[in-house]
């Protein structure tokens, strides 16, 4: 199944709450003919446009190859949170990389949200970014695990912006009956997805970059010069940057053996006036401990938007706010006659271990991709160190390539199946409290 043509209109946003309060940036042309660039950036997310922003910056010719609209993907429809550090914590990294490289990736981590509001400030980009991440506990007993994370990142990471939260704290600030405490990370925080999407895009075009929407990539010639063909035209380059994330398709099989796309989904209600109070009292994100994670935060218009659901196939349900509608009443049963105004779904990737998939396809081509959820920060540093290391300093992006990142068992073909009984096997853990 090609998954950039399985859930929605050929060209056009979803109809989401992002695309109904984002103002579209005219549409680009196709590629039509030959073309050619130093550089080919496949992808208009913010891997891509920020590869293809920091490349111009940097004096090259590159052009942009979307297959839809910029922004189109999980860039236009995610959840906002720009979290601190990497996926996985850094107790974690330190047992894979050992301490060093541990310390390493939490600072490009910290690069990675800095980088975020610097080019929100730099490019004028009609976004703001507001500050503080909760972590809501689902079961009390996690709640040694986040003390002794808070504590561990100040004693050895430098970081003191990590406060935790009994219960009553918590409620203090998002009065959900489920939660029995967690933290809450000043240092991180979250913006308008799409808005920050188009403002690269803006940003990119105005550095001299040659996007065109509507071109998707169905051939790549691999050489010292390459050469990477659309349905209607072709470009000719001497370096390529892939940053397809869920839509890669077999592009690269063997990427596309680490990197799995999965649906996500979320709902905006109504505005909720008044009842704000008894959702959240801070304008503040929120994501929970489970497993099929709930995240949520409010809209500039006071609107609660909601993610979560489960979903093991590549198509979209039927009636998307009824999947999400159910664990938001989990969370909120106040919420119980609330309208839903919007609800949208995206494709993400994640990967084996929750870490993003840097790789180098051959000397002239580079990938990054399947971020799991944390992909707002990361991608977009990622974009960075593709351009760093396509201008030839890699010593970032070969550290992030260093990090283990094994296949799926079952290879493309058994790999969703397996995962569709893991997700069941852990949501049904969420349900019964193990």
């Amino acid at each position: 199944m090609n998954l950039l043509h399985a859930n929605d209109q050929t060209g056009r946003y979803p109809q989401s709450y992002y695309a109904a309060t984002a103002a579209p940036l005219p549409a680009f042309p196709p590629l039509r003919g030959a073309a050619a660039a130093d550089v080919c950036v496949v992808g208009g997310g913010y891997t891509g446009l920020s590869a293809a922003l920091h490349l111009a910056e940097r004096g090259y010719d590159v052009v942009l190859l979307e297959a839809h609209r910029i922004g189109f993907g999980a860039s236009g429809r995610n959840g906002g949170q720009v979290g601190s550090g990497q996926r996985l914590e850094q107790e974690a990294l330190e047992k894979l990389l050992g301490p060093a490289n541990a310390r390493k990736l939490w600072d490009l981590g910290e690069e990675a949200k800095a980088l975020v509001r610097d080019l929100i400030l730099r490019h004028k980009i009609d976004t703001s970014f507001k500050p503080g991440i909760v972590h809501a506990c689902w079961r009390r007993s996690e709640l040694r695990h986040v003390r002794a994370n808070a504590e561990k990142l100040a004693r050895d990471y430098d970081y003191p912006h990590v406060t935790c939260l009994d219960r009553e704290a918590l409620r203090a600030i998002c009065p959900s009956p489920g939660y029995h405490g967690g933290d809450i990370d000043h240092g991180a925080g979250h913006i308008h997805p799409l808005r920050f999407a188009l403002g690269l895009g803006r940003a990119a075009t105005t550095a001299g970059v040659r996007i065109h929407e509507g071109s998707e990539v169905t051939g790549l010639t691999h050489g010292p010069t390459l050469r990477i063909t659309t349905r209607d035209g072709a470009i000719t380059a001497r370096h390529l940057v892939l940053a397809c994330n869920g839509y890669l398709g077999q592009l690269v099989p063997q990427v596309a053996n680490r990197v799995m796309p999965i649906n996500n989904f979320i709902i905006a209600t109504e505005p909720l006036g008044p009842r704000l109070e008894t959702v959240l009292r801070q304008d503040v994100a929120v994501a929970d401990s489970k497993f099929v994670v709930n995240y949520f935060r409010l809209s500039e218009d006071g609107r609660l938007l909601f993610g979560g659901g489960e979903s093991y196939g590549y198509r979209f349900p039927a009636d998307i706010a009824a999947v999400v509608r159910k664990p938001m009443l989990q969370v909120f049963p106040q919420l119980h006659d609330v309208r839903i105004d919007y609800a949208w779904g995206g494709t993400l990737a994640i990967t084996m271990n929750r870490m993003p998939c840097f790789a180098r396809i051959a000397g002239n081509v580079l990938s990054a991709s399947g971020y799991s959820g944390h992909g707002v920060a990361m991608a977009t540093l990622a974009g960075r160190l593709l351009a760093e290391a396509t201008a030839g300093h890699a010593e970032r992006f070969d550290l992030m390539a260093s990090v283990p990142s094994p296949p799926f068992p079952g290879g493309t073909l058994l790999r969703t199946p397996l995962l569709g009984l893991a997700m069941t096997w852990f949501a049904l853990r969420d349900r019964l409290g193990i």
